[in-house]
């Protein structure tokens, strides 16, 4: 007898899903985690030296291999503030946050016209800009401090501002020209239909909306500018120096003095960092703007 083709066939029930995928998938996101955090603490292993060196003292330093238990100490910060630094600190505050903003007050508009009224020599004009970055500051440094000395402007910290401020305008007006480019047209064509004229455009539309590439250029001004030594070190003596040039002192005919040395260099490094770490917020999404579509 025939079965009843209209019969229902037996269906086979799915087998339940494995665990493997998750598992490996688990596995995989394991090892990345960890290699992440690896490479991570091998760039940041340097200054997480530099401040353990700082609270050696300067025989646990200066030990061959490296000791890495010791008694902590607060000797050398205490040398360190105590050996005028804080002057120093001071001229490096004021040369670094005077040439930023007047980098931003001279970047931004030349930046905004670059982007949104191109001319017809828009590209030579920005081949200028940067072709000032490939002359060697050793090449400059004698006509400069021949300048400064006739216009007896040596050792002077407005010396550093102006030179500062034309050393970071060049990438600062490229940088910020990029994130222009990046603000959508119609903003801007909407904001022009409401009548709103070129300055307004800039200081209502454009720059809350780039608000966070105006903060990753003024960090990377800021960083360039407190580095800085070469400058520093030919055209100041003891009224404007800068951080840098405090730090070459712990290098001396007697040896170099490894702890005060870290501990300089960790005072020195604590305003940037602070100020990276409050912003790192506007710093991301200003240093991603364009990366996604």
């Amino acid at each position: 007898m025939k079965p009843d083709a209209a019969a229902p066939r037996a269906t086979r029930a799915p087998a339940p899903p494995t665990a493997r995928p998750r598992r490996r998938g688990a596995v995989g996101a394991a090892a990345l985690t960890t290699a992440t955090w690896a490479i991570a603490l091998v760039f940041v292993s340097p200054a997480l030296w530099l401040a353990l060196t700082a609270f050696k003292q300067e025989g646990d330093a200066a030990t061959d291999p490296p000791k890495l238990f010791f008694e902590p100490t607060l000797d050398q910060f205490r040398t360190v503030l105590a050996s005028d630094f804080l002057p120093y600190l001071g001229n490096s505050l004021t040369a670094t946050l005077l040439s930023t903003l007047l980098v931003l007050l001279l970047g931004v508009p030349a930046a905004y016209a670059l982007s949104i009224r191109p001319v017809r020599r828009t590209q030579d004009v920005l081949f200028f800009f940067i072709s000032t970055k490939m002359l060697p500051v050793v090449a400059v440094v004698v006509p400069l401090y021949v300048a400064a000395a006739r216009l007896s402007m040596l050792d002077n910290i407005w010396t550093l501002v102006v030179l500062y401020t034309a050393m970071n305008l060049p990438i600062a007006v490229w940088m910020l020209r990029s994130f222009f480019l990046e603000v959508p047209r119609s903003i801007i064509e909407a904001a022009s239909m409401e009548g709103a004229g070129l300055p307004r455009v800039l200081w209502s539309v454009m720059l809350p909306v780039m608000a966070p590439g105006v903060a990753a250029t003024a960090l990377i001004c800021m960083i360039f500018s407190w580095n800085e030594f070469f400058l520093a070190v030919n055209l100041t003596a003891s009224q404007a120096a800068t951080v840098p040039v405090f730090m070459v002192g712990f290098i001396t005919s007697e040896g170099l003095f490894w702890a005060q040395l870290a501990a300089a260099a960790t005072l020195a490094s604590l305003p940037i960092v602070v100020i990276g770490w409050t912003a790192q917020r506007q710093l991301v999404r200003g240093l991603s703007m364009g990366a996604v579509k």
